[in-house]
C-alpha cells in the first residue's frame, strides 16, 4: 500500500496534538521561552537544509524570486490564513482558542522538508515506508510541543500533510523513477530550507514573512534544476 507512510504520518500528528492539548496549560512566560527555543530549532533545521545545497544557490535564488511573484499573485498566505480562521469559526463551539496560527505554522513545518518529499517519493515508487515512519515519530513529538503553545490548529495540519505527501506519492507511483533524482531532491530541499528560515523568523515575531506565498518556489526549483543547462546555453548564445 503506497500511501501507508502518509497515513501513519497524518495520524501521528493528530495523536501528538491530542497529547499536547491534554497536557496542563503552561504559564505565558514559559510558553514564550518554549516558542523561542522552538524557533531556534526551526532556524537550525532551515539553515542545515539551505546550506546543504550551496552548489545550486543561483537556482534557489531564482526559484524563490519567481515563487514569490507567483505566490503573491495567487496570495496563498491569505488563503491559508482565511481557511484557518474559517476553521476557528467552525470549531468554536467545541474549542475556544486560536486555530489559524497553529494550522498555518504546522502545515508549513510538516510539509516543507526533505523527509516529506523523499519519503513520499519512496512511498510511491517502491512502497518503502521507512522514511515516512521516521518522520511520523518526529512529527508526533513536534506536534506535542507545538500544540501546547499554538493549540488545536496544529492537529488540523494533518489534513494538508496527508494531501501534500499523498499527492507526491501518487505522482511518483504513476511517473516511475523519473522523480527519484538526488540532485533534484537536494535542490528542492535547499529551497525549502530558505522557507523554513522565514518561518523561524515569524515565530520570533521579528518581522512577519508571507512564507506561504513562497511555496511555489519548491515546485519551480526542480523545473529550473532540470532545465538549467539549457537556460545557460541559451543565455550564452544570446550574449
Amino acid at each position: 500500500m503506497f500511501l501507508l507512510g502518509t497515513i501513519v504520518d497524518a495520524l501521528a500528528i493528530l495523536v501528538g496534538s491530542a497529547i499536547g492539548l491534554a497536557l496542563p496549560r503552561i504559564p505565558d512566560r514559559m510558553r514564550d521561552t518554549v516558542m523561542q527555543g522552538l524557533a531556534l530549532c526551526v532556524l537550525l533545521i532551515g539553515m542545515s537544509m539551505a546550506l546543504g545545497d550551496t552548489g545550486d544557490i543561483l537556482i534557489i535564488i531564482v526559484s524563490v524570486v519567481l515563487g514569490a511573484v507567483l505566490g503573491e499573485w495567487i496570495n496563498i498566505d491569505e488563503a491559508l490564513i482565511r481557511f484557518g480562521h474559517g476553521l476557528e469559526g467552525f470549531f468554536q463551539r467545541v474549542y475556544k482558542g486560536p486555530i489559524a496560527e497553529g494550522f498555518v505554522s504546522g502545515t508549513l513545518l510538516f510539509c516543507i522538508g526533505s523527509m516529506a518529499i523523499v519519503g513520499a517519493i519512496q512511498d510511491g515508487l517502491s512502497g518503502n515506508h521507512k522514511t515516512l515512519f521516521a518522520k511520523s515519530v518526529l512529527d508526533m513529538f513536534t506536534a506535542i510541543v507545538f500544540s501546547t503553545t499554538l493549540g488545536f490548529g496544529v492537529g488540523l495540519a494533518a489534513v494538508p500533510v496527508f494531501l501534500y505527501q499523498g499527492a507526491i506519492a501518487l505522482i511518483s507511483h504513476l511517473a516511475g523513477s523519473v522523480l527519484n533524482a538526488p540532485d533534484i531532491i537536494a535542490c528542492i530541499t535547499g529551497t525549502g530550507g530558505v522557507l523554513i528560515i522565514g518561518m523561524a523568523l515569524n515565530m520570533y515575531g521579528i518581522k512577519r514573512f508571507a512564507v506561504a506565498n513562497l511555496l511555489p518556489a519548491i515546485a519551480i526549483a526542480p523545473i529550473l534544476k532540470s532545465t538549467w543547462p539549457h537556460i545557460l546555453h541559451i543565455v550564452h548564445v544570446v550574449s
